[in-house]
């Protein structure tokens, strides 16, 4: 069976892939690499990283990771979080193109002009950011740990940037006011209450999980709405069989791979992110052979930033 993932790119022979992966593995030990994968690549790519997980997993790994050399297969924003709590390692972005449209929505003038307006609130920049934004904030978070990180600032007013779905979603499980910068995930924006329902239809036993960057309206039809790491467990330790499921079509490598006994149906083909699949594996190779695509951050910045991040590893 051939997968269309979208842009022309598609699953292909095994001998090939066998190939390619060896490649992949001498240029890793060779470089002393580790290799991490966002949920969201292609099944290629999730099958010869490391590790592979949500941005909070990713984020945690970075900073405990010993090797030379962190080869990250994602996009922009989660390579410079590499960066900043690993400094002593050299961060390669295995696809320079694959940048989050999201993340560009806001730089730090914005967020100053921002924080400018609403000087009493706590700043929580998702981890879907830059650098500089994340060194302007008090705290990051990720969808994983959203609601602790607001519930553990003392501030009653919180100024949320840049994905106002995920804030929308955190305001209904907190009291405190949430402002919310009107930002949002191309991808997960895209699924529609239209094409839930459908599904709902079409497979009525089955249970309804999404992720917090889709729409309010989407969110408020959900049996459970989750970070990929939590659809990961929650599909594990579910008594149901069959799962409808709304965040980008990658993680549905993983579902099928870790719950073989189970049915999976992605709630609408729309949700694909093109910079996702911009990494191969051969823009694995590519990047390890020439040691391009350094990610790295300046030290000020860095270290601003660090401090939001490690704030937000501490929230447990």
């Amino acid at each position: 069976m051939v997968i269309d993932y979208g842009l022309g790119v598609t699953n292909r022979p095994e001998a090939e892939l066998a190939r390619l992966r060896e490649e992949v593995f001498e240029l890793k030990k060779k470089l002393n690499a580790v290799i991490v994968s966002h949920n969201y690549q292609l099944p290629e790519v999730q099958d010869i990283a490391d590790f592979v997980g949500d941005s909070f997993e990713l984020a945690r790994r970075s900073a405990e990771l010993k090797a030379e050399t962190i080869v990250f297969c994602g996009v922009d924003f989660m390579a410079e979080t590499a960066a900043i709590l690993n400094p002593e390692a050299t961060v390669l972005l295995s696809a320079l193109t694959a940048c989050c449209p999201m993340a560009a929505m806001i730089d730090e003038h914005d967020l100053s002009e921002w924080k400018e307006k609403y000087p009493e609130a706590g700043v929580v920049a998702y981890v879907n950011t830059t650098a500089a934004v994340k060194a302007g904030s008090d705290i990051c978070c990720t969808s994983a740990n959203a609601i602790k990180v607001v519930e553990s600032l003392s501030s009653d007013e919180i100024l949320f940037v840049p994905d106002k779905n995920l804030g929308h979603y955190i305001a209904t499980k907190t009291k405190k006011k949430m402002i919310l910068y009107p930002g949002y995930c191309i991808t997960h924006d895209r699924l529609t209450a239209e094409e839930v329902k459908q599904a709902r239809i079409n497979y009525p036993e089955a249970k309804v999980i999404v992720h917090p960057e889709c729409q309010p309206e989407v969110v408020e039809l959900a049996d459970v709405v989750l970070s990929t790491s939590q659809m990961i467990r929650y599909a594990k330790e579910s008594p149901a069989t069959t799962f409808l499921i709304g965040t980008e079509m990658g993680l549905l490598h993983r579902l099928h791979k870790e719950n073989p006994q189970k049915i999976f149906y992605l709630l609408s083909p729309s949700l694909i992110c093109a910079n996702m699949k911009r990494t191969r594996l051969e823009t694995v190779i590519e990047t390890m052979k020439l040691k391009k695509n350094r990610i790295t951050v300046p030290e000020d910045i860095r270290l601003k930033a660090k401090r939001a991040l490690e704030r937000m590893l501490a929230v447990v």
